[in-house]
């Protein structure tokens, strides 16, 4: 990765002129923020924050399953580069800023984005779950987006691998492990009883993103 970007990155998620955190209702994109990824980024960069920020405005009214099929798509553009070429560390939480104005990011920081904004959307928070699983054909660690539009429910799952939102039950190249939201934490098996095991403070990485979001309101 350029050294450069992290630097920038850095610099964006101290910026307090992005009022997105896990319970607020809107997106606010200030003319300071959006100047500054300009200036930095180019304008593609400012466009992919204005798109998204536009999006949300319109999409709120609309049902559920149309608001997960244009943030899954409108994420999914995004290009996929790990975290050590992107930003130099072996693993980062991008906030959604980060994501758009780098144009880059892992399966972590487009699930984390889908989420909120899809909170932003006004779906609430017990019915979406950031999870972790294991991706069985690559063989490696993987993070995706469960809806759950009742708890016992079928999850939909929103995945940056394919563009197509599919049942979990669908999903057999997936094996759930752990899944959180700003409510919980869950030891989970699709098609089995999820074990509530804690609060997602337990996760660093979410500490320290939610961290990052809150400076932005100081």
């Amino acid at each position: 990765m350029d050294t450069g970007i992290w630097t920038i990155a850095r610099r964006i998620a101290l910026l307090p002129v992005l009022l997105l955190v896990t319970t607020v209702a809107a997106l606010e994109l200030s003319s300071r923020l959006l100047e500054y990824v300009h200036e930095e980024f180019g304008v593609e960069a400012r466009d992919r924050l204005t798109t998204w920020q536009s999006l949300q405005r319109m999409a709120s009214s609309a049902p559920v399953e149309r608001q997960m099929k244009l943030v899954n798509s409108f994420f999914n553009r995004v290009r996929f580069i790990n975290d050590i070429k992107h930003w130099g560390q072996e693993d980062y939480w991008a906030t959604p800023v980060e994501l758009l104005a780098t144009n880059g990011g892992d399966c972590e920081d487009f699930s984390i984005a889908k989420y909120l904004t899809l909170k932003s959307m006004g779906v609430p928070d017990d019915q979406l779950r950031i999870t972790y699983v294991k991706a069985l054909e690559l063989n490696q660690a993987h993070m995706v987006l469960a809806w759950y539009p009742t708890p016992d429910a079928d999850p939909l799952i929103l995945d940056n691998l394919i563009n197509e939102i599919k049942p979990a039950s669908q999903r057999t190249d997936l094996e759930p492990v752990y899944s959180f939201n700003g409510e919980g934490l869950w030891l989970n098996r699709f098609g089995a009883d999820d074990q509530r095991i804690g609060d997602a403070t337990r996760l660093d990485h979410w500490q320290d993103l939610n961290a990052r979001l809150l400076d932005t309101l100081r």
